[in-house]
C-alpha cells in the first residue's frame, strides 16, 4: 500500500472486512451459474465482503463493483 493510498483510507474508511476463499469461490460460482458472468476471485471480493459483513443492509441501496475475467477453469 502507498502512502497516497493509505492517506485516502485512513481518512475514508471506517471498517475492513475479511473473507475466506470458500467465500470467495461460493460468489465465483453465484457469478457463472446464476448470472452467466466469469469473475476473477478478487473481482468477487466485494460481494462476497457483502455477504458475510453482518451489516444489515436490507432495503438499502449498495454498489459494488465487479470485475475481472481472469480465470483458468
Amino acid at each position: 500500500m502507498g502512502d497516497l493510498t493509505f492517506a485516502v483510507m485512513q481518512k475514508n474508511v471506517d471498517n475492513i472486512f475479511t473473507v475466506t476463499d470458500d467465500e470467495l469461490i461460493e460468489c465465483m460460482k453465484f457469478f457463472g451459474e446464476r448470472m452467466k458472468l466469469v469473475v476473477e476471485p478478487t473481482g468477487c471480493l466485494g460481494i462476497a465482503g457483502l455477504k458475510t459483513c453482518g451489516l444489515n443492509l436490507k432495503g438499502k441501496k449498495c454498489g459494488v463493483i465487479i470485475s475481472g475475467g481472469n480465470v483458468d477453469l
